[in-house]
């Protein structure tokens, strides 16, 4: 048994001190009692949470999903330990058919065990089934419409799927997907569907919203859209991208008080995350990365080069949340949304967690109970 001692350690409603955490590949208890047999872990004050999840994320360190090499899944997942991320959805982009089934049976085929970095935990398929007027940085060349024979192989290892429900064909293949498929998370994003188009969407299936506000119709106080739809509901949950950039911060604390436990960050990184300026693909799409902004030629905002843990820090400081809720963001709430019992440090739960400091750097991350990254032996 091990035991981590001397932390602060972050519960769903509540910072705890004076107590241990006790674990071996899975947190056996928070106790105040510390078995003398258990190996210990001094974490000098710091912050104990579960580990971050990533619910969108290309790449990082170089390497993109769509790249489809085992190679290429390392990276990104050996990369995303020094940002206190544990588990991500492999997002992958509108491409050619040829190149999405690549990347797709390269997941699939993936072998998990003996890796060193972040969980894979499926895939997030973004596009190709979106709306040509709102692409963003999608190439707008292999946009289709719903395509169930593309996809069904894989439906086994597909989390999420973003798409626009107001296209051709849209309507029946999200009620085939929720119904066939219901642990399958279905998320409105690259649309440009009505307020009314958008509701009628979450009663066929829709419980989730990519990127909120962006690549999406804008908030208009005649014609609400997408971001109106998704703010009035209780049910369907969003992302966001804290970086600053893609979302003007005032919105941070808004967007809190109105949909709480259904907010979520993600990165949307790129290969450039973890990475230095310069000039990137995505898509097959030259992006350029300057003074922390991905774009495209054309200046379209092309993902971003977001750490998760800086995305917490930016959210903490432009809001009035409380740490524990703040963490749920990225822990619970996105664990939910995939029905998978990790995100919370509790008896029978996965060992992934993170310490970090007041400023949110991250010192050692855990995965299975495992040290996969410590700060202290990094030189």
């Amino acid at each position: 048994m091990k035991a981590i001692i001397n932390a602060k350690i972050i519960t769903e409603d509540e910072i705890l001190k004076g107590y241990n955490l006790l674990y071996m590949k899975e947190v056996i208890a928070i106790s105040k009692e510390l078995p003398i047999w258990a190996e210990t872990i001094d974490a000098k004050g710091a912050y104990l949470s579960a580990g971050f999840i990533d619910l969108h994320i290309h790449g990082s360190k170089g390497a993109d999903v769509m790249d489809a090499t085992p190679h290429a899944l390392e990276t990104i997942s050996a990369s995303l330990l020094s940002t206190g991320t544990t588990s991500f959805l492999a997002t992958t982009m509108t491409m050619s058919e040829k190149k999405i089934v690549l990347a797709l049976e390269n997941i699939k085929n993936y072998n998990v065990k003996n890796r060193g970095g972040a969980k894979i935990l499926g895939v997030h398929l973004e596009g190709p089934f979106i709306n040509l007027k709102k692409h963003g940085a999608q190439n707008p060349s292999y946009i289709q419409k719903p395509n169930l024979e593309l996809i069904e192989s894989y439906m086994s290892i597909i989390k999420m799927i973003t798409l626009a429900p107001e296209v051709e064909g849209g309507e029946s293949f999200i009620k085939y997907i929720k119904n066939k498929y219901p642990k399958t998370l279905l998320s409105i994003g690259h649309s440009n569907a009505s307020y009314e188009k958008s509701k009628e969407s979450f009663k066929w299936g829709i419980s989730h919203a990519t990127h909120l506000f962006n690549a999406m119709n804008p908030l208009h106080h005649r014609e609400p859209g997408i971001v109106g739809a998704v703010l009035e509901s209780d049910e369907v949950s969003c992302e966001i991208i804290a970086d600053m950039i893609h979302l003007h911060p005032i919105f941070f604390n808004i967007l809190y008080q109105l949909k709480k436990e259904k907010l979520v960050l993600v990165t949307d990184a790129m290969r450039a995350g973890c990475m230095s300026c310069g000039e990137y693909d995505l898509g097959g799409q030259v992006v350029t990365v300057k003074n922390g902004e991905a774009r495209l030629s054309d200046g379209t905002l092309a993902g971003s080069v977001l750490k998760l843990n800086e995305a917490l820090k930016n959210f903490y400081e432009h809001s009035d949340i409380s740490l524990p809720k703040l963490i749920s963001m990225v822990t619970k709430t996105p664990a939910q949304k995939l029905g998978l019992r990790v995100g919370e440090l509790k008896e029978s739960y996965m060992a992934d967690m993170v310490l970090f400091d007041k400023d949110f750097n991250i010192l050692k991350t855990f995965v299975n109970g495992e040290i996969k990254f410590d700060k202290n032996s990094i030189f």
